[in-house]
């Protein structure tokens, strides 16, 4: 029992390092996550005292508790059941299948992260990188929401810069909760996205157990009362206009809520807009391939932040025009469902995709090269601002959402036009010569892309 035994340095170490883990999670693991979620829920408190829609408990529940609550419900269940059954394999395989698409899809939402961290580097991006407006911020209709609905915004999807500006928009009301794809599944994203509140979803998968495990969640969280942000168009626009909405979320809102439900669900149709999408040049260049896919990665976010910085300590830097949110009136899913008894789900969709095509933002860029893409890439100076302040008169008569610069009347204009063709001017996308503007031959997708992002509104 007391002989002496050689074994080597390195079984050595690691039997050591095997009884600190050992030791650790059995002593000072449970006391070190006790003392950081009693923290955690300090900080919730305080919170809660300033939101306006306080931070729902589901939201602060251990992630293994929510993980299980999905598991273990019944429609769950018989998913597992019918893909063991249709896979040919044993129920517990099945099982594990279905905890890991639990785990990949269910958040781990830190309160301190996303109002500590998460806020302020939004709001830090957003009015570094553009100049902020909140057109119809609709006081009246949004006080008016039932504090106790679950409210969830339907937005256009212009620029992956659309999570960062409505967090920062916000950030005052609630904390959101947001679908994010596939591209986002890398490090340090990954993590950071979790604990912010966000859950990823596969956009393409067809499987039925993970549709059920991806539908149980969003229901849970809806019926529990966790704001939410969606995007009905499921991606990023290639071509700059408004797509279809894709009815997934949506429909496991509508299934999971019923007239006797006891809270309400009150979507808040939102428009977005840019005077320049950071991705303009990517998505233009996939636009005619719709299998082409977008990938995150370090190096090219690294570089983009260096150039960022260098162009600020030059003095180059000039902010990137007009980042513009309209909202518009709310729908409260138990009223539409009334009136809507038949096909719900489709008419909802419909009827929010028509509201935010309505407040979508109507800013500089855009008008500008709406009327250059009119006019079929060449166009006189005069004409342009001509037609421009125009346009503005009539879309503010029909009440429309117009973002210009601060002055009054015509310097107004005249501005807008003034900082728009600078905008594409230093970027190469037009030249002007002699009064005469003229789009470059590889500019004319960008150009359109633009334009298109206003061209479903029809004056009156």
């Amino acid at each position: 029992m007391f002989t002496t035994v050689e074994i080597p340095v390195w079984a050595l170490a690691l039997i050591g390092v095997l009884a600190a883990v050992t030791a650790a999670s059995h002593l000072l693991f449970p006391s070190v996550r006790w003392f950081f979620r009693r923290r955690a829920e300090r900080v919730v408190a305080r919170l809660n005292t300033k939101l306006a829609r306080p931070i729902q408990p589901f939201k602060l529940a251990r992630r293994h508790d929510m993980i299980q609550n999905v598991l273990y419900d019944p429609d769950v269940i018989r998913a597992v059941n019918d893909h063991a059954n249709a896979q040919g394999i044993p129920d517990n395989v099945a099982f594990e299948t279905a905890q890991r698409y639990a785990r990949e899809i269910v958040p781990s939402f830190s309160a301190s992260v996303y109002f500590g961290l998460g806020t302020r580097v939004a709001k830090l991006m957003s009015r570094s990188l553009y100049r902020v407006r909140v057109v119809n911020p609709r006081n009246d209709a949004m006080a008016a929401i039932d504090p106790e609905a679950t409210v969830v915004y339907v937005m256009n999807h212009r620029s992956n810069m659309d999570y960062i500006l409505v967090t920062y928009l916000a950030a005052r009301d609630s904390a959101l909760s947001y679908a994010v794809g596939e591209w986002a599944r890398v490090w340090p994203l990954r993590p950071l996205i979790k604990m912010m509140g966000g859950y990823f979803i596969r956009r393409k998968s067809l499987n039925p157990l993970y549709r059920r495990v991806l539908a149980r969640y969003v229901q849970l969280s809806t019926k529990e009362g966790v704001a939410q942000a969606i995007f009905p168009e499921g991606g990023l626009s290639r071509s700059g206009a408004l797509g279809d909405p894709k009815l997934g979320l949506i429909s496991y809102i509508v299934d999971g809520v019923h007239a006797d439900s006891p809270r309400d669900v009150v979507f808040v149709p939102v428009g977005l807009n840019y005077d320049r999408v950071l991705e303009d040049r990517v998505l233009v260049a996939a636009a005619g391939d719709r299998s082409a896919r977008f990938r995150f990665r370090i190096s090219h976010l690294l570089r983009y932040v260096g150039r960022h910085l260098w162009q600020r300590v030059t003095g180059k830097f000039h902010r990137l025009g007009f980042a513009a949110v309209a909202f518009g009136k709310p729908v409260s899913l138990h009223d539409f469902a009334a009136r809507n008894p038949e096909n719900t789900t489709e008419l909802l969709g419909a009827e929010l995709m028509s509201r935010v095509s309505a407040v979508v933002p109507i800013l500089p860029v855009p008008l500008v090269c709406r009327h250059i893409h009119a006019a079929g890439g060449r166009i006189q100076l005069d004409m342009l601002e001509a037609a421009f302040a125009a346009d503005v008169v009539e879309f503010r008569a029909a009440q429309m959402e117009v973002c210009m610069p601060d002055e009054n009347g015509d310097a107004n204009k005249a501005r807008a036009v003034t900082e728009a063709l600078r905008m594409l001017e230093v970027r190469g996308l037009i030249t002007i010569t002699g009064g005469v503007l003229t789009v470059s031959d590889h500019a004319r997708e960008v150009i359109a892309y633009y334009a298109a992002s206003i061209g479903h509104l029809k004056m009156v």
